[in-house]
């Protein structure tokens, strides 16, 4: 009796093993998808997603890759060719495209890659140092629409902002993410700082330069320009150019082939020497033979005596820290129009009226 209960119970677990080794073939052959499964319905894109599609929908195809060809510097000093790559969009109905100045700055060739995939010759109609922008030209080909323009003056921190370019040569490609921060100053190849930056979290790389920043409703609100990476790659943080900016200096880029570069005529002394004296402002160091600031009576530094002379605290009663603030005055009047300084001269304030003239043309 013990012997066959024994038996039964060898059997029992032999079963069970034999269906556990079968089990994966067991379910195979019942459960295996072997032909197509079916489409399960998606539903309704959510908000977001619906304003990514639209945006970049609308604005792709205005987006191009800009290609230069020019001469670089090899670590031997010996002179090979390069390549620059960035990114461009269509800025009007005459072919101008625009694109930032340091993805055509050194180039002798230029090429522009449409959406389409045609690739055209382009020239240089103009570039502005001292705001990262250049102006562009491509002829005999049908261009998109221009990206429709809206404003920097009314952008909230926290707002979506899209951008589209060519990261690493991959055209066509759009991120999102908000802008992070305002009013961020940043230097210029020229030797100035644009004022009033963009901050974003949007991916922006290498290739990106000179690419569209987008607002929700598709108006471009910024030109992509740099990131702010110790890899090169992007650590999300990238930077724009104003539009307010651009809808500023693309018309004279065109017109004229240059921007003015709006000015009083003063050496201004750095910031660390401003700190060094314990003064808040700009100081000025000395000014310029028969400029404005010298024919309205600015005092430089006594060279004699060391004496500091004036530091300028105000300009159009707005309150000047550093020079980035005189200057984004001086810009906003315009050349031809007339600067009222407020001046600190040594325990006193007093006032000057001074021109504003276009000091690139000055020297």
């Amino acid at each position: 009796m013990a012997n066959r209960s024994l038996n039964v119970l060898v059997a029992a677990v032999l079963v069970v093993l034999g269906a556990i080794a079968l089990q994966p073939y067991i379910e195979h052959h019942f459960y295996a998808a072997t032909t197509a499964r079916a489409v399960e319905a998606r539903g309704n894109l959510a908000d977001f997603e619906q304003t990514s599609i639209a945006v970049f929908e609308r604005v792709s195809p205005s987006v191009v890759q800009v290609v230069g060809r020019g001469v670089e510097q090899a670590q031997d000093g010996s002179e090979e060719p390069g390549i620059r790559t960035g990114t461009g969009f269509v800025w009007d109905g005459a072919g101008d495209i625009v694109t930032n100045n340091h993805v055509v700055e050194g180039t002798n060739v230029l090429a522009v890659r449409l959406a389409s995939g045609d690739a055209v010759k382009a020239t240089v109609v103009g570039t502005a140092p001292n705001y990262d922008l250049a102006v562009i030209r491509v002829s005999g080909t049908s261009l998109p629409p221009a990206i429709a323009v809206g404003t920097s003056s009314d952008l909230k921190v926290g707002q979506a902002a899209f951008a589209i370019g060519n990261p690493f040569g991959l055209d066509q490609s759009l991120t999102s993410g908000i802008i992070s921060a305002l009013k961020r100053r940043l230097p210029t190849a020229g030797g100035r700082e644009i004022v009033n930056v963009i901050q974003t979290d949007a991916a922006i790389n290498p290739g990106n330069s000179g690419g569209p920043l987008l607002d929700s409703g598709g108006r471009l609100i910024g030109v992509n320009t740099a990131i702010f990476s110790p890899s090169g790659s992007n650590a999300g943080i990238g930077f724009a150019i104003p539009v307010d900016v651009v809808n500023r200096v693309v018309p004279a880029l065109i017109r004229d082939g240059h921007v003015p570069t709006p000015g009083i005529g003063i050496i201004a002394g750095s910031e660390a020497l401003a700190t060094r004296l314990g003064v808040q402002g700009v100081v000025v160091v000395n000014t310029m033979p028969n400029s404005p600031a010298a024919r309205a009576g600015l005092r430089g530094i006594n060279t004699a005596t060391g004496e500091l002379g004036d530091v300028i605290v105000g300009a159009n009663n707005v309150p000047v820290r550093r020079l980035a603030d005189l200057t984004d005055q001086l810009e906003q009047l315009g050349v031809g129009k007339t600067a009222k300084l407020m001046l600190r001269r040594g325990s006193s304030d007093t006032s000057a009226d001074v021109a504003i003239v276009d000091v690139s043309q000055e020297r």
